[in-house]
């Protein structure tokens, strides 16, 4: 363990993961292209991503026993593979069903990967690196929005859809050689695999994990944080600044790649403060969730297209809701023994995938009613139509807040009972500043105190040698 060829193992896991991310986003930044190509309307583009993620996030859970039972290696190269065959599909297809079947495949391929990258760590690192190595790997796989927003992009517009897509599925070959030829579930002298549970007991510990309130509380707060980015990146961020907003194509293109270096710095931050504020981590996600709906509605109640740095503030805090969502992940981590963090943490990650597959099919089905009415004048994508239409993520941000403030009453209540309870947010933060108060006093007295010792201390010092250096020197003391 924690040898050079585990930091292989790693490695290789980790671009196995970036290309998923890779093939996941790059629908993204093919909204205008998509729609020329397969004549399509706004509802049969989402089509592609809702259906894309309906199937990742059903496969959540069944992909984790699947993991257990035939390793990470196994798992990894086959996803590969699968999201190398959608992308061939895609390349070649003229039609909706045609590539929707290609981005079924993406998405089971994609539904593979993290888990199983991340099934690899606790085998090949000892517990000490688990962590950092576990949130290393999320962060460097975001590093695959950046090739579907640059480079991909570069290579759509200069040869077209098919050499793109065939690109894509290049990519995906490479990482399913490397899997396969790199990739080991464990180290040689490693102990035999964890025994997978029955059909039985892996049904009770779902009950169980779903009944535990801790468990919602994450599933609504990954629903209510993650939903917002994900629509906007993957299907209708780019159609909205280009066509909507009359950005140029680069430009949409740059700040789309903003949430890859957002969700790198922010990251690290506020997973930082989650762990010095464990008992207020509902209300950062509440607080993102607010920060989210007072930027869409910022931009959407402007009078006429945006300007550019409102369009980046909206970017940017659309970005902290990857971040922000992670936290959900931690309320599984905390309210479930080991035993169900596994099953916990599937349930919360199917939160978001599905605010988000719902919200980005709805916002589609709007703009084709909008357009068959007359409301839009022709134009599929103007900026009326998507004011109108991306105003359904303020129903979908209100039911995620309820849902969250909710939760988190009845994980209080229980915790009450427990014996533990939670102060009120306003008496925590009276509390936390009189402690910071009294710090920066005690600190000042401190620091005056040695001043004060110091100076009486050099004072005598300073006596002595002028007495000794005028009897030395035989004139008056101090002419030294």
């Amino acid at each position: 363990m924690d040898s050079k060829r585990a930091w292989t193992v790693w490695g290789v896991g980790v671009f196995a993961y970036l290309i998923a991310v890779t093939q996941r986003t790059s629908f993204g930044v093919v909204g205008l292209e998509a729609t020329a190509r397969f004549s399509a309307s706004a509802s049969a583009l989402s089509a592609f991503t809702v259906i894309q993620l309906l199937v990742y996030a059903g496969l959540q859970i069944p992909v984790g026993v699947l993991v257990d039972r035939f390793g990470p290696r196994v798992m990894i190269a086959t996803g590969a593979a699968l999201m190398t065959v959608g992308q061939i599909q895609l390349a070649a297809a003229t039609s909706v069903p045609g590539g929707v079947v290609g981005r079924i495949f993406v998405g089971a391929g994609d539904a593979m990967t993290f888990i199983s990258v991340i099934r690899l760590i606790p085998a090949w690192f000892p517990s000490r690196r688990v962590p950092l190595l576990t949130q290393l790997t999320g962060q460097l796989g975001q590093f695959g929005q950046l090739i579907s927003i640059a480079p991909f992009a570069l290579v759509l517009h200069a040869w077209g859809w098919s050499p793109a897509f065939l690109g894509l599925a290049g990519l995906g070959l490479v990482a399913c050689v490397l899997s396969t030829a790199a990739l080991r579930n464990a180290p040689e002298t490693s102990g035999p695999a964890v025994e997978l549970a029955g059909i039985k007991e892996t049904a009770e510990d779902l009950a169980r994990a779903w009944q535990q309130p801790g468990t919602r509380l994450g599933m609504w707060s990954h629903f209510a944080t993650q939903f917002a980015g994900n629509v906007f990146v993957m299907t209708w961020g780019y159609p909205f600044l280009v066509s909507g907003q009359g950005l140029d194509p680069t430009e949409a293109s740059v700040l789309l790649s903003l949430f890859v270096v957002v969700g790198i710095i922010c990251g690290p931050l506020l997973g930082g403060w989650v762990g010095r504020h464990p008992m207020r981590r509902s209300t950062m996600v509440l607080a993102v969730t607010f920060a989210i709906t007072a930027a869409w509605l910022s931009v959407i109640l402007y009078p006429g297209p945006a300007p550019l740095w409102l369009l980046v503030v909206l970017v940017l805090i659309l970005a902290l809701g990857g971040p922000a969502s992670m936290i959900g992940f931690d309320f599984a981590r905390t309210f479930n023994p080991s035993r169900r963090i596994g099953t916990a943490t599937g349930i919360v990650n199917v939160g978001g995938f599905i605010a988000a597959l719902i919200t980005m099919y709805v916002v589609g089905l709007i703009l084709d009613l909008l357009k068959n009415s007359g409301f839009s004048g022709g134009n599929l994508y103007s900026l009326d139509s998507f004011r109108i239409a991306l105003s359904f993520q303020f129903i979908v941000l209100a039911i995620g807040v309820g849902a969250v403030i909710g939760m988190r009453n009845q994980v209080r209540r229980r915790m009450a009972l427990a014996g533990e309870t939670v102060p009120p947010l306003r008496q925590a933060l009276a509390d936390n500043a009189r402690r910071r108060a009294q710090y920066r006093s005690e600190l000042r007295a401190g620091r005056l105190a040695g001043r004060d010792s110091a100076g009486r201390d050099t004072a005598g010092r300073d006596t002595a040698g002028r007495d000794t250096a005028g009897k030395h020197d035989g004139g008056p003391a101090g002419q030294d």
